[in-house]
């Protein structure tokens, strides 16, 4: 029996997803690490079970009729949890935050500042006093009516809407419209409306041009589509919209990022002409604190905000007001991000500038006696950001709180108190406790795929580097922070592209250099020139030299339960058609759509191929029970029925890969995709497991692995964004191993990367910086690891140095 004083949250019987009936003793008040290889049950224990069942806690204490307005998580499969407080989570948020989301609003020092203009602000003679909501662009009573508080307007013109005049409306003048059926309904029901659709643009009349592409009207009329061979079309009803309308729609409203960087093309983008950009109304712009607008304070970068806050007079209440944004403030600059600005928005952010200004966020609540569970916190961050990092998780410590962090980054497990080590593999092989305790007692757990890492300070494998075939070249780059900058990327060679967070990285990779081949790709290789202009650059050399442009990223290979691993690869469709092809099937006339859980025919109708069923419990927390009828096979009966080799097809989709690769290793087609997938050390996924449990890093291995499995024609450049985050380095071996292996069968890889192993065996570094925002964007250095490791400016040297053993 436990003491209420004991200074232990002792776990019993933990069986989430693949833990093993796992019990650990882990002490309170320590800064505690939980490692192990991807997939290893580490976040089961951490996430999915701690703090699951601390949720669930509180939850309970909650008033019933409360709880049916909270998303709650069922209660976690472990026996029993002792001495717990309460927990608070930080975990990773890989969806993109909105446009209107910004530095402000994600810290909240937004709130502080207008509640600052509100109440201590100077009004002009005779003015009201405003509500803090005025001064803010995302209400109602403060957003400028012309722009909606957006702060820019977008407007089209006929020269974007129609590139080529001399084309008719049948012949596709109108580009901005879209294509197959809803573009020739919008020529029909023109034509319908008696313009002439088959006369050149520039020979219509002036005044038709102009109702074509920007009438706020939307006639209806009775379209008589013409008869093609063998289809019978029948007359109906079609509403006209406007070439402007449609793209103007299309850009505000639609969910497709396709569709909606298409329709981006088409628009230009400028200042608000009523607010200049300030995105307020006038009566609040009229306001101002220390001699300066909301916005213009809000465009300061925090650092200068700081000074223009301190410098400033006042009462009481300015006092007291300026003091709590200042010591708000203190915090973010702590964590190295005093360069960015208020109104930044937070697509423009990093991954690792996102994940620290939600932790300074956490820092202000001034909590004690809680646990904190936070999710690779160093996921993103170069190894200069990650010391400040450690620092703030100390203060947290210090505080009077537990910090449980599941951490892949060994710089971050050499300075826990305590290490729990989770492993040996992913999977059905891992799901065990294999250390608790000190992070030094790990060196006597021969078993642990961290050990090796956490303790081996051997010398880098020496590694021959390659010589370029040729170079891409992009001259006068102007994006974001990165101003006026000429950069070269090396062809036939691995390259990695560093720096600190909010170097530019991303915006030079991701942005300018993919954009640029893009651009060429649109435009056709008969209309390339050796140098041209090209999007965020002055001019661009050797684009012709790539053939084929790969992006590879962390978003997820799905947004729902019916997307999963065999689906996303093309694997579910070989499979499919091997049981379409069983003696079984082929009597009963089955297809391969029959073995589709997707659509109607041979899933179960009661889960409509789910696999389990939501009971709704009313006052707790809905849950999911397998499908009464199905019993989470997700297919009826008679699809069931039929086998191959055995198994039937809810069986095969229960398999993991390695299983897998040897149930149809006598399939090509599908051994191919099982193999590259074993590769990327993926063999512990199920075929079924849906998109909605895998990972960022399982996501960009499962990504690489479709790219592997696919002929390759041409010089292929493969883009990777932080390929390496989330993953143990154990698993960056097995990427890395496969990112090489790309570049010695004539392709070029670029990463944007932290991992100072990954750099150390690149064979060219291009280092960004030397700080974030407005101190960096410009190259520092660029060269071989051991060229770059010497260039005293950098500050990825140093660490890229202690990578190569050159101290």
């Amino acid at each position: 029996m436990t003491s209420p004083h004991d200074p232990y949250v002792r776990v019993r019987g933990a069986r989430e997803h693949n833990l093993r009936d796992v019990d650990v003793d882990i002490p309170r008040d320590t800064l505690t690490v939980f490692t192990g290889v991807s997939g290893s049950g580490k976040s089961s224990l951490a996430f999915g079970t701690i703090y699951a069942e601390a949720q669930r806690r509180y939850f309970e204490s909650v008033a019933p009729y409360a709880r049916r307005l909270i998303h709650q998580v069922g209660a976690p499969a472990v026996g029993e949890i002792t001495g717990l407080p309460p927990a608070v989570s930080l975990e990773q948020r890989r969806s993109a935050p909105g446009a209107r989301s910004s530095v402000g609003t994600v810290t909240t020092l937004s709130n502080s500042l207008r509640m600052l203009f509100s109440r201590a602000g100077d009004y002009p003679e005779g003015a009201e006093r405003l509500d803090s909501d005025a001064f803010s662009p995302n209400t109602a009573a403060g957003a400028c009516p012309r722009c909606h508080g957006l702060g820019r307007v977008h407007r089209t013109s006929e020269e974007l809407l129609v590139p080529d005049p001399d084309l008719s409306i049948r012949d596709g003048a109108i580009a901005a419209w879209p294509g197959a059926w809803q573009g020739k309904n919008l020529r029909d029901v023109l034509d319908a409306l008696g313009y002439d659709v088959d006369r050149p643009w520039r020979a219509l009349d002036a005044a038709d041009r102009e109702w074509i592409l920007f009438t706020d009207e939307q006639p209806v009329v009775t379209v008589h589509p013409v008869r093609e061979a063998g289809r019978i079309q029948r007359p109906y009803q079609g509403t006209y919209m406007s070439a402007r309308r449609y793209v103007m729609h299309t850009f505000a409203d639609s969910r497709s990022a396709t569709l909606r960087a298409k329709a981006e093309r088409f628009l230009t983008s400028e200042p608000c002409p009523v607010c200049g950009g300030g995105r307020l109304r006038p009566e609040a712009m009229a306001v101002t604190f220390a001699g300066r607008t909301i916005a213009e304070l809000a465009g300061l970068a925090l650092t200068e905000l700081a000074d223009v806050l301190s410098a400033a007079g006042g009462g009481e209440t300015a006092r007291v007001l300026t003091a709590d944004l200042l010591a708000r403030i203190g915090t973010v600059t702590e964590l190295g991000l005093g360069y960015l600005s208020l109104d930044r928005t937070a697509p423009t952010l990093s991954s690792g500038e996102l994940q620290r200004l939600r932790l300074a966020t956490q820092l202000r609540s001034g909590l004690f006696g809680v646990v904190y569970v936070l999710d690779e916190p160093s996921a993103g961050l170069h190894p200069a950001d990650t010391e400040a990092l450690l620092a703030v998780l100390g203060r947290l410590k210090e505080a009077g709180n537990t910090v449980f962090v599941v951490e892949h980054q060994m710089d971050v497990v050499r300075r826990a108190d305590w290490l729990v080590d989770v492993g040996p593999l992913a999977g059905q092989h891992g799901g065990r406790v294999l250390h608790s305790g000190p992070p030094a007692g790990l060196a006597d757990v021969t078993e642990s795929a961290t050990r090796r890492f956490l303790l081996d300070d051997g010398p880098a494998p020496v590694r021959e580097v390659r010589a370029p075939s040729g170079w891409l070249r992009l001259h006068g780059v102007e994006r974001h922070n990165v101003r006026g900058v000429d950069a070269a990327f090396p062809l036939g060679v691995f390259t990695a592209v560093t720096g600190v967070s909010g170097s530019g990285k991303s915006t030079l990779v991701g942005q300018v250099l993919a954009g640029a081949l893009a651009d060429r790709r649109a435009a056709g290789a008969e209309e390339s020139e050796p140098e041209r202009p090209v999007a965020g650059c002055a001019r661009a050399e050797g684009l012709d030299a790539v053939d084929r442009l790969v992006q590879v990223d962390q978003r997820p290979i799905g947004r729902t339960p019916r997307s999963n691993l065999a689906t996303y690869t093309g694997l579910f469709d070989v499979v499919r058609k091997l049981f379409a092809q069983t003696p079984e099937a082929r009597e009963r006339g089955y297809r391969a759509g029959r073995f589709s859980f997707n659509v109607p025919g041979g899933r179960c109708e009661t889960c409509q191929g789910e696999g389990f069923v939501s009971v709704e419990l009313l006052f707790l927390p809905s849950t999911y029970a397998p499908c009464p009828d199905c019993h989470g096979a997700r297919y009826n009966p008679e699809t069931l029925d039929v086998t191959l080799r055995g198994l039937n097809i809810a069986s095969v989709l229960d398999l993991t890969v390695e299983s897998a690769a040897e149930f149809f290793a006598d399939t090509p087609a599908a051994a191919r995709s099982l193999g590259t997938l074993l590769d990327v050390g993926l063999g512990y996924l199920r075929l079924g497991q849906p998109a909605t449990e895998l990972s960022g890093g399982e996501a960009q291995r499962i990504k690489l692995a479709a790219e592997l499995q696919r002929a390759r024609r041409g010089h292929t450049l493969y883009l990777l964004d932080e390929p390496t985050t989330g993953l143990h380095p154990a698993d960056v071996e097995v990427l890395t191993r496969q990112l090489h292996g790309l570049v010695d069968s004539g392709g070029t890889v670029v990463v944007v990367e932290h991992d100072m192993a990954v750099v150390a065996g690149a064979d060219w570094v291009i280092d960004l910086g030397p700080g974030g925002g407005n101190r960096g964007g410009r190259i520092v250095a660029a060269g071989a690891p051991v060229e770059v490791a010497r260039v005293r400016e950098s500050r990825t040297a140093g660490y890229l140095r202690a990578a190569l053993h050159l101290d």
